[in-house]
């Protein structure tokens, strides 16, 4: 029995296999949503695409349909922190009468065969090899099953990559930097000294400005007691392994050094008249690289990791308000020196030149900043 393969059906496999292949979109799973597939990759100029195969008749209907997705799309932004989303509908099943047109981020073409893109030059601009890429030798069942297979494949590399990043991997530099902050406390404990170390080697503007610069790192090895040291050793045994999981030693080892004097420097700035000790700078920076991993890999993880993240920074700076004592603006510097530079170094599987090339250039402008603020500006 030989199965006929309709041409619209073979339109829509090829549009499949050229997003998810070539330009690696991935499906979104959309709830309440038939005959519609729609594809996300947040590299891209357009960062969803959704192809809609459902006939519609009139230009009434193509209102309803565009005001339903204007309701997911603002659902995406949520969950995906964009506050701007660039966005292609591609029809493939349209009355004669229906007129589209293109709306403030949502660009509409109806598309009944490939050559019909000829007919919106602008998507030429972002997909310049469309026509190319959707010519195939196979058609019918062949066509399918190449599809299928092209698209297996693609998702066997994806599997691939993605289990090498969240595979266990033997943790070091997390557990050197606990025992150099411990052992510190240790030494000022039973030599006798703490209130001498701290003197000497904590974060304070007046000291630094005057030349002292190293105490903007060994500052944020030192602790005033054992349950400042405890909370921040927790804290660090909990995020340590999994930043330096997910973005290898090396890179983890910069951003806890990098988010730590970014704390250091906003401290100075703003805090100025104190003296301030721990490792919440740099340990806030380590949530800054876990909310961006968890923003890279929310379809993976969904948007727990995400949500958690974000609520332990909103509870430890609402903490901040009201107990004396905690140096919140070394948090909030760690946390956005975490960030940027978690951008900077990227992460295997998802770093892009442009993307790590605006990291790099934010991560140097926010940091120039610090310092012009604190050194330069009178």
């Amino acid at each position: 029995m030989e199965i006929e393969v309709k041409s619209s059906d073979e339109l829509i496999m090829k549009l499949l296999h050229y997003f998810i292949t070539e330009k690696n979109y991935t499906p979104v799973i959309v709830r309440g949503v038939k005959n519609e597939i729609w594809l996300e990759n947040m590299q891209e100029d357009y960062k969803i695409v959704r192809i809609d195969s459902n006939f519609i008749l009139n230009d009434e209907q193509l209102k309803l349909d565009l005001f339903r997705t204007k309701g997911v799309i603002k659902s995406i932004k949520k969950k995906t922190f964009n506050l701007s989303m660039k966005m292609l509908n591609i029809f493939t099943d349209l009355g004669e009468n229906v007129n589209i047109e293109n709306k403030e981020h949502m660009d509409n073409i109806y598309i009944k065969e490939e050559k019909d893109f000829k007919n919106y030059d602008f998507i030429y601009k972002y997909y310049p090899d469309i026509d190319k890429k959707l010519k195939f030798s196979e058609d019918g069942v062949n066509l399918f099953m190449k599809i299928t297979q092209d698209i297996d494949k693609k998702n066997k590399e994806e599997a691939v990559k993605v289990d090498k990043i969240f595979r266990k991997k033997v943790v070091v530099i997390t557990y050197v930097l606990m025992a150099i902050n411990i052992l510190i406390f240790l030494y000022g404990l039973f030599a006798r000294n703490q209130v001498y170390l701290v003197y000497k080697y904590a974060v304070h503007a007046g000291s630094i400005k005057a030349g002292e610069y190293y105490r903007l790192l060994t500052g944020t090895f030192l602790h005033t007691d054992a349950i400042h040291l405890a909370f921040n050793m927790y804290a660090l045994y909990i995020l340590g392994p999994q930043v330096e999981s997910f973005f290898g030693k090396a890179k983890f080892l910069f951003i806890y050094l990098f988010s730590a004097l970014c704390g250091s420097l906003l401290s100075i700035l703003l805090n100025a008249n104190a003296l301030s000790v721990g490792a919440s700078g740099a340990i806030f920076g380590l949530i800054g690289a876990m909310i961006y991993f968890g923003y890279n890999f929310r379809i993976y993880l969904g948007n727990g990791l995400l949500r958690d993240m974000i609520s332990i920074v909103l509870i430890n700076l609402a903490i901040g308000m009201f107990i004396s004592n905690i140096d919140m603006f070394a948090h909030v510097g760690g946390l956005v020196g975490g960030l940027l530079i978690s951008v900077a170094l990227g992460i295997t599987g998802k770093k892009t030149k442009s993307k790590q090339i605006n990291g790099i250039i934010l991560s140097i402008i926010y940091i120039a900043f610090l310092i012009f603020m604190n050194f330069i500006y009178k």
